[in-house]
């Protein structure tokens, strides 16, 4: 069994997913956000990424983490903070002694909706279903979960 943390970066709210994958049969650990204080400076939000990572890797244990890669932005700006929340992401992860794996954003549709242009919504819904969830989880904790899902199929030589 591989349990698995998926992480949707983002520098207001990053999302975070687990999921335990066995067999090509995945099970719903826990998912959520982590807000950002708007009106603190972008350094300490990113320590807040940092430090609710830790508390999330700490308390589940996963076994390995993959990470959303940063698209291209049409907001240079946006993309670099992302960037930044990206790495913090990842750093949160490897501190932790785990294995970082990274997926493109169409990698993850295709492998949890079967199409790379999929809306974040057709994810949302998808991430409900694939892990027989009662409710639908947030955008960006269901994006979390996607790529969470993305990497257990990666496992099993799905894609």
């Amino acid at each position: 069994m591989a349990r698995i943390l998926g992480i949707d970066p983002g520098s207001r709210i990053t999302g975070y997913g687990i999921v335990d994958s066995r067999g090509g049969i995945m099970d719903f650990v826990v998912c959520g956000v982590i807000r950002t204080s708007a009106t603190q400076s972008f350094a300490y939000r990113l320590n807040e990424i940092f430090e609710g990572l830790n508390e999330v890797i700490q308390t589940h244990q996963p076994a390995v983490a993959a990470v959303e890669e940063v698209f291209l932005a049409t907001n240079p700006r946006s993309a670099l903070k992302l960037g930044h929340a990206r790495g913090v992401a990842v750093v949160a992860a490897m501190q932790n002694g785990l294995a970082v794996h990274d997926y493109s954003a169409r990698a993850i549709k295709r492998a949890v909706v079967g199409y790379g242009q999929a809306t974040k919504e057709q994810v949302q819904h998808m991430v409900q279903v694939l892990l027989r969830l009662t409710g639908k989880p947030s955008v960006d904790a269901a994006d979390a979960l996607a790529v969470a899902i993305c990497h257990a199929n990666h496992l099993q030589g799905v894609l």
